[in-house]
């Protein structure tokens, strides 16, 4: 309607293996569209279905440019009559989001004009495809050399069209409070007026060696080891209490993939190609100031298509957090 109306249009695609469904999830909210792979449980005595870590943008955002995420999981009937299949229930709040966001019942009608189900299905990878990146998200390969123009995109990552590669650069400690970003991207849109200039990718070249020094003369606090299911993950970082100007760089494998990000209620989105050649891939958080309320802290969300973990980084002038992530065998 326009955008004026918070209303969600959600649709499943979903495919029944015993007691397991997995499948596709999608819905537009106001002016934005998202889809992503899902998996959950059937129950064939109790016809429910049941799909866990299912983010919506919350019900009450006026922008969804601004927006921010609730987790929810879905828990829904399936009935069956002579006027056809449907499904009614919920995506309720996870228990530490009950005072902020809000449950919200769906029902679902099965679509019988719709003979492509099953292509739409099969044409995707479940274990290796996540989020469609956005014009603003980054995409990285971690086995691919660091080159000015930018990391080359992995295939099972990239959409319809080219997606966004970017390097940013980076500043020392004592510089990077004034610092201004610095971003390349290569990029699909019309507006776009051509590729960056020498003397854009000699000053990216600089202060990346300039982020390099400062990040390796701190020591790296590992929090954590994940273990991945596919060989891709979206790392979504959020600012972890008040909005006071946190930035950050980021490092995959002790190299500068992206800098000059302020961390804010609306995440950023890294999309990571891990390098299948290491046991295991380090993600590091650089901390380029303190805000206004030190020390540096983050939220980050990892996904990897199957799993959602939520991990909380605190880094320093002094000090990097990082975490590992693990192919699972």
């Amino acid at each position: 309607m326009e955008g004026l109306h918070n209303n969600y249009l959600t649709e499943l695609v979903i495919k029944q293996k015993g007691t397991h469904v997995e499948g596709i999830f999608g819905y537009y909210f106001r002016d934005k569209y998202q889809s992503f792979f899902v998996k959950g449980t059937y129950n064939p005595k109790t016809r429910e279905v049941i799909i866990p870590n299912i983010p919506l943008i919350y019900v009450n955002s006026n922008s969804t440019v601004n927006s921010i995420e609730c987790n929810t999981n879905f828990r829904g009937t399936l009935i069956h009559s002579r006027a056809g299949s449907s499904v009614s229930g919920t995506f309720y709040r996870d228990e530490k989001y009950k005072y902020t966001c809000l449950d919200i019942k769906v029902s679902y009608v099965l679509d019988k004009s719709d003979n492509q189900q099953d292509s739409i299905y099969t044409a995707t990878n479940i274990h290796s495809r996540i989020w469609k990146p956005q014009d603003d998200d980054f995409v990285v390969d971690a086995a691919a050399p660091v080159v000015a123009s930018g990391p080359s995109v992995p295939a099972n990552m990239a959409g319809p069209s080219p997606v966004p590669a970017a390097v940013t650069t980076q500043a020392p400690a004592k510089e990077v409070a004034d610092a201004k970003p610095a971003v390349v991207k290569a990029t699909t849109a019309a507006s776009q007026s051509g590729p960056a200039s020498s003397l854009q990718i000699a000053h990216i070249q600089e202060d990346n060696e300039r982020i390099a020094a400062a990040f390796a003369s701190r020591k790296t606090v590992v929090s954590n080891v994940y273990e991945i299911e596919g060989d891709s993950v979206r790392l979504s970082f959020y600012d972890n209490g008040e909005i006071d100007g946190d930035s950050i760089s980021v490092f995959v494998n002790n190299q500068v993939e992206v800098t000059h990000q302020e961390l804010a209620a609306k995440a950023f989105n890294l999309y990571l190609h891990l390098d299948s050649t290491k046991e295991v891939n380090d993600i590091s958080m650089f901390a380029e100031n303190l805000g206004r309320i030190p020390p540096n802290t983050a939220l980050m969300v990892i996904t990897d298509g199957k799993n959602r973990y939520e991990v909380f980084l605190s880094s320093s002038l002094t000090e990097n957090a990082g975490i590992k992530l693990k192919r699972k065998k």
